[in-house]
C-alpha cells in the first residue's frame, strides 16, 4: 500500500499527507452516507416505499 501511495503522490503530484487526509475524509463520508440510507431504507420499507417510482411519488 505504501509503494502505491508513492507512487499516486508522484503520478498526481500531491503531498501523501494530504492525500491520505482525504481519503479519511472520504471514507467517514461514505461510512455515514451507509448508515443514514440503511436507516432511511428500513423506514421506508416500514411505509410500502420500495420502489424508485413509489419514492418520486412519495417526494412529489
Amino acid at each position: 500500500m505504501s509503494s502505491e501511495l508513492n507512487a499516486y503522490a508522484k503520478a498526481t503530484g500531491r503531498n501523501k499527507s494530504d492525500i491520505v487526509k482525504e481519503s479519511i475524509s472520504l471514507y467517514f463520508w461514505d461510512m455515514k452516507f451507509k448508515e443514514i440510507r440503511k436507516k432511511l431504507s428500513s423506514k421506508a420499507k416500514k411505509a410500502g416505499i420500495v420502489t424508485e417510482e413509489e419514492v418520486f411519488r412519495a417526494v412529489s
